[in-house]
């Protein structure tokens, strides 16, 4: 029996490896694709301190992976099919895992328009994190696609270090109503109302436009896609309350079952970068360690 198990290998389950494997617990952490989670795919990270050049997603998710290894969390390339929250067992295809306490540490994976070009212009233009990816496009003409809270954010925070701001949206106004309309009412930012993105285009591996439902071609450097998350908490569905499918926490990280704590995307909270990912995962683990 380990002291902790911690379900999924991005910076949350990483950092909670660490934390738990210097407190002196035994802790094990299963991923079932790779070790880093998303921070893999981003070809630069500018925002993550102590890399002032900026990092790649792979090398920094290698750091964490040899750091969290180095002071003895055991880490396996196992996807969870099922747990049991209450009882703090954990089943893959190679068996069964029991625990005093899980970390759920799953994430969560951007909403994708599902249209063509964007995985192939995935990381070389296309983008779902305006705050980890826009400063590489300062001074040049982006787009961000959809009409939630998330799409306003990138849009006020784009219009103030790119030159235009396209607003693409397939409704004649945002969901956040009249306040929303009035926060992306800026000078460098021009809503393309009853639009939508039929094909993301590209030369030579970059994107370079944008392909509308009307016909139009749009000419930019970068789309930031702003429709949404999907938390990856299908294994907690029936076991935890969830709010929109991500898990309330507290302050200490922990959920309605004892001894069960979420770390990073799939908790409700704010702000979903690598850094507060991070600062879950040490939370999370100091507080079992304090136990």
């Amino acid at each position: 029996m380990y002291d902790v198990i911690i379900i999924g290998g991005g910076p949350a389950g990483l950092t909670a490896g660490l934390y738990c494997g210097r407190a002196g617990l035994s802790a094990l952490v299963l991923e079932g694709g790779a070790f880093g989670g998303q921070m893999t795919l981003s070809n630069e990270i500018e925002n993550y301190p102590a890399f002032p050049e900026g990092a790649r997603g792979e090398e920094l998710s290698a750091l964490m992976r040899s750091q969290a290894e180095k002071y003895g969390a055991e880490l396996r390339r196992e996807k969870v099919r099922s747990a049991n929250l209450a009882a703090k067992t954990v089943a893959t295809r190679k068996g069964e895992y029991s625990a005093k306490n899980i970390i759920l540490a799953m994430g969560a994976s951007p909403r994708h328009l599902g249209v063509p070009g964007e995985n192939e212009y995935r990381g070389a233009g296309v983008s779902y994190c305006a705050v980890c990816d826009g400063g590489f496009f300062k001074n040049k003409t982006v787009a961000v696609i959809g009409g939630g809270d998330t799409a306003v954010h990138d849009c006020q925070y784009l219009s103030r270090i790119c030159e235009k701001v396209y607003l693409i949206h397939r409704r004649d106004k945002l969901r956040g109503g009249e306040g929303a309309m009035r926060r992306v009412a800026l000078q460098n930012v021009e809503p393309l109302w009853n639009s939508s993105v039929t094909e993301f285009l590209g030369k030579d591996g970059v994107l370079d436009g944008l392909l509308l439902n009307d016909g139009r071609i749009i000419s930019l450097s970068s789309a930031f896609v702003a429709v949404g998350t999907v938390p990856n908490t299908a294994i907690a569905e029936g076991q935890l309350e969830l709010q929109n499918g991500y898990i309330p926490t507290n302050a200490a990280m922990e959920t309605a079952i004892p001894g069960v704590y979420a770390v990073g995307d799939l908790r409700v909270k704010e702000l979903r970068q690598i850094i507060t990912a991070a600062a879950d995962g040490a939370t999370a683990a100091s507080a079992i360690s304090a136990m």
